[in-house]
């Protein structure tokens, strides 16, 4: 065994009635740091390794974003060596995921966080709070949310989509962009302690 890591199980809902959402999904997280990058395992199911706090929070708020998935979040340890593909490992972490991702499904924001630690349980508590500010979030809402997290400023996000920066600031608070930064800050900060780790050596921390 080693040091814990997180492994993310991620089931398609509703997949028997709807399109294969795996290939994009599994696009869309190719760019987040993994120490087993994201892959197919079994029909509408997915499931990578990461051992870092914000790229677990990047990858949820992509997945609670899209609404589409049942999110099993588990914290443990893995048996090494790692083998070279994700479906191959072994480890507490992967039972706990498992277990968490068949409890997502009837569990709100369809996420669960499983692990030994007391602080799993906080973890999970912080990211159902987080998917309810996310999940007030309109269309416009998103669009001027990606456009801060690009780093543009009000004024500039004003010019981009061509309404006043009060409008802006407006959208802003009605999408709850300064308590969902928040509570994604809070989200990797908990994941990071978990594994172990101080957030601010965390590599992928911006």
């Amino acid at each position: 065994m080693t040091t814990p890591v997180v492994v993310l199980t991620v089931d398609q809902r509703g997949s028997r009635t709807g399109p294969d959402l795996i290939p994009e999904a599994l696009a869309r997280l190719d760019d987040v740091p993994t120490r087993l990058a994201f892959e197919r395992t079994v029909g509408d199911e997915l499931q990578g390794v990461l051992d870092r706090g914000t790229a677990v929070a990047d990858v949820l708020e992509r997945l609670l974003r899209a609404d589409e998935w049942n999110i099993g979040v588990g914290v443990g340890a893995v048996e090494e060596p790692l083998p070279d593909h994700t479906r191959a490992g072994r480890g507490p972490a992967y039972v706990h995921a498992r277990t968490a991702v068949t409890a997502a499904k009837n569990s709100p924001w369809h996420t669960r966080v499983v692990g030994d630690a007391p602080a799993a349980r906080a973890l999970e508590t912080t990211i159902w709070l987080w998917a309810a500010v996310l999940d007030r979030r309109t269309s416009r809402g998103w669009e001027v949310a990606d456009l801060v997290a690009e780093g543009l400023s009000y004024g500039e996000v004003g010019e981009r989509l061509g309404i006043s920066q009060s409008a802006v600031s407006q959208r802003a608070q009605a999408a709850g962009i300064v308590e969902g930064r928040r509570a994604r800050e809070l989200v990797a900060g908990l994941t990071a302690h978990l594994l172990g780790k101080d957030l601010t050596m965390d590599e992928d921390h911006r």
